[in-house]
């Protein structure tokens, strides 16, 4: 299994794309489709599948065109389908927890809503993607329709509890270019959040 990592659009978020025995599964495809093209086609990879970490636009800007493309579905947790702006003919809706076996891989998805009520982090062996629930020494906002301080808390006590040397990709590299990968361990241990998040929650609940 290999990682890649497309940084796209404006606010650099994260395209990333998953290889393993010729075949790719994406998570979070967005904003340039012409290039996931290429990169796929370059490398000689064909897609199997699609996961959409939550429904916020920016997250699947123009990605309808490479569900058509492939003729694939984006997988996406039931409780964010309100917030969807895919056809509902490309979007095959879950319920988190659940776990799939595709392209040789187990990917597990963990149910963290708190930023959208539908958002997941997905587990592939010892890497995690969490989307705008984790990022580097940051979380995600919970000012928007949909979000819940409380629920991101609980979320974040329950990403704490992965094993510590667990990679961790976010959904957006703030912080510049390699601003979208860390650790558990980095994050417990320069992440003000994910700290009080596993030893002082209610503190949290002030900050959020």
């Amino acid at each position: 299994m290999k990682v890649d990592t497309l940084l796209l659009g404006p606010m650099l978020n994260c395209t990333y794309i998953i290889e393993n025995r010729g075949l790719a599964v994406l998570i979070d495809p967005s904003w340039d489709m012409p290039a996931i093209y290429k990169f796929l086609e370059d490398k000689n990879l064909k897609p199997a599948a699609v996961f959409f970490t939550h429904a916020h636009q920016d997250h699947l800007t123009d990605a309808e065109a490479l569900l058509i493309k492939y003729n694939l579905k984006g997988y996406l947790e039931e409780r964010d389908e309100p917030l969807c702006s895919l056809p509902k003919v490309l979007v095959e809706l879950y319920k988190a927890p659940k776990i799939f076996e595709i392209a040789g891989l187990k990917i597990e998805i963990i149910s963290t809503p708190g930023h959208t009520k539908g958002s997941v982090c997905i587990r592939i062996g010892n890497v995690l993607f969490t989307g705008d629930t984790l990022f580097v020494n940051s979380v995600g906002r919970t000012d928007l329709p949909g979000a819940n301080p409380g629920s991101l808390i609980k979320s974040l006590k329950i990403l704490t509890s992965l094993p510590r040397e667990t990679i961790v990709y976010t959904g957006h590299s703030y912080g510049g270019k390699d601003g979208f990968k860390t650790t558990i361990d980095g994050q417990l241990s320069s992440n003000p959040y994910l700290k009080l998040a596993k030893n002082n929650p209610k503190l949290l609940e002030d900050m959020l």
